[in-house]
């Protein structure tokens, strides 16, 4: 998946061009206006992978392929909701906290199988699978522990008695330790800087 953020639309169409087909933005409204000036391309995916607000899931349910980063059971109820609403299925992943950091969002693992249970009620959000963004470290062996932490959580929902909980996704990895990740289970991996350069705010993907 090519992070798109603080990538001009122009760049975008390139990529596409070349071969890329899913596209992860961070931000409704920069998204917006991408998605408007690529069109409906055929078989490019738009994900939405950042931090959600439940506010403005109005303007992402439906709109994207894949909302990423759902960290509590109120946001997939709100989903739901708002799915159920447009007579659709929404398909998310649910974010885990697996570094325990303070500064994310996201499920701890220990929490994450009660939760799964509570949203697997929800008959309009199609779980797929999980996503993570383990601490920075640019050493990607350090991080590999947080990645096989992760295959170790999606192995654990994969035992429970879920109905409509798929463990298809695992989204783990970026630009600088997506190899590691993949050797780890990961299945998507989002890969900015190593397409696009550097953002101006020096924000790694």
């Amino acid at each position: 998946m090519a992070a798109t953020k603080g990538v001009d639309a122009q760049r975008v169409l390139e990529a596409i061009r070349v071969g890329i087909v899913v596209c992860g933005e961070n931000r409704w409204q920069e998204a917006q206006a991408k998605m408007d000036a690529v069109g409906q391309r055929a078989g490019v995916e738009w994900h939405f992978i950042g931090r959600l607000q439940r506010r403005k899931l109005k303007w992402l349910v439906g709109r994207f392929g894949v909302i990423h980063s759902v960290e509590s059971v109120a946001q997939a109820q709100e989903i739901q909701r708002r799915a159920e609403e447009r007579r659709l299925s929404q398909v998310i992943l649910l974010e885990v906290n697996v570094g325990g950091e303070e500064s994310k969002g996201g499920f701890s693992p220990d929490e994450l199988p009660e939760a799964a249970s509570e949203i697997d009620q929800f008959s309009h959000v199609a779980v797929q699978g999980l996503m993570a963004l383990p601490p920075w470290n640019p050493d990607p062996e350090k991080t590999r522990p947080c990645f096989q932490r992760m295959k170790s959580v999606a192995d654990q929902l994969k035992t429970m008695p879920l109905k409509r909980i798929n463990v298809h996704e695992l989204s783990m990895g970026t630009s600088n330790d997506f190899e590691v990740a993949v050797e780890e289970g990961a299945t998507l991996v989002r890969v900015g800087t190593a397409l696009f350069g550097a953002r101006e705010n020096g924000q790694r993907t």
